[in-house]
């Protein structure tokens, strides 16, 4: 038996310059990290004396009876494919969140995944090699109109400044700041759950389809991850509250589906209460929403959001990682 645990990510600055189709001819960045609430994936050879050959548990139940082809979720269907395994097998996934909020929870599943059935195999893969072939399963073999964030954050881990460009080309470059300069600015930043959004894949392509009416407001967002940079590094932590103002207010922008009047009424009373910034997590639609206030006005923002869920979060830096390993458990040679 294998266990993965994988984290979600919380994305600051440049969500949208991440989609190949605009980076492959403009050049795109993110700042984001990942924190402390996770993916597990457990799985394991599963022994030839069940009616099915293989077990799929998250949300539902698959019990596959010969082929892979006969999976539902694309992502089991394609990393197995990808990895050559016709093996009978169990996999079994837990969150500590829900999928569909805003946190790259789809990524990390196939980042955990990948990363699990590779221990499985008995190979032990790059972070590198894991957000390429992530990005890889999930963009051309589970055609979805997903970015390439998502699945770097969930197998590097930690906070980082991620740069894109041309077909191929990734860059993921560690943020070094003193651990008293990264509590700063975990200090000032809260979340809120606002409910579930649609998936990501339709969002997205939407803003996709909008790309070539949006190449302004995508270079203002590419530049504002530089800004972002610099405040972080050696600037007013407040500045970066107020970027992240003027950036949601481009982010929205990009498509009608990115948010809503609810997410709107949200946002507003934050910043009424005393926020200086904050955004929609994720593509849109629900999920998520980050805000970024100092601490003496947090209990006025929580009175104003008292309907809604707040969930606590610290920032992690190790990514998808392997906890548990018995490779040899269930399989009957």
């Amino acid at each position: 038996m294998i266990i993965s645990r994988t984290p979600f990510r919380v994305s600051f600055f440049g969500g949208g310059t991440d989609y190949p189709p605009w980076f492959k001819d403009h050049p795109g960045a993110v700042l984001a990290t990942t924190i402390d609430k996770y993916c597990y994936i457990t799985c394991r050879y599963l022994p030839p004396f069940f009616e099915h050959k293989s077990r799929i548990i998250y949300s539902k139940m698959e019990h596959i009876q010969k082929s892979i082809d006969e999976i539902n979720h694309p992502a089991v269907r394609e990393v197995l494919r990808f990895l050559k395994i016709d093996d009978g097998i169990e996999i079994h996934h837990d969150g500590d969140l829900p999928a569909r909020t805003g946190l790259g929870s789809s990524s990390s599943f196939t980042v955990g995944l990948l990363n699990g059935l590779y221990a499985l195999k008995g190979i032990m893969p790059t972070k590198e090699q894991l957000a390429h072939e992530a990005i890889y399963i999930e963009q051309e073999m589970c055609k979805e109109n997903v970015g390439c964030q998502d699945q770097t954050l969930a197998a590097y881990g930690g906070l980082n400044y991620i740069e894109f460009g041309g077909n191929t080309h990734l860059r993921v470059r560690t943020v070094t700041i003193t651990p008293e300069r990264a509590r700063e600015l975990q200090s000032h930043l809260m979340m809120f759950f606002t409910g579930f959004s649609r998936t990501a894949s339709e969002i997205a392509a939407h803003q996709i389809k909008n790309i070539p009416n949006k190449e302004r407001e995508l270079t203002i967002m590419y530049q504002m991850t530089q800004q972002a940079l610099r405040i972080l590094t050696a600037g007013d932590i407040l500045d970066f509250g107020k970027l992240l103002h003027e950036s949601w207010q481009l982010k929205r922008g990009l498509s009608e589906k990115i948010s809503t009047a609810h997410i709107d009424e949200i946002y507003s009373a934050a910043r009424d209460a005393g926020a200086l910034g904050g955004k929609l997590l994720g593509a849109g639609g629900g999920g998520f929403v980050l805000v970024f206030a100092p601490p003496d006005v947090q209990p006025r923002i929580r009175e104003r959001l008292k309907d809604l869920l707040e969930i606590p979060f610290k920032f992690e830096s190790l990514g998808s990682q392997i906890i548990f390993y018995q490779p040899n458990s269930g399989r009957v040679d």
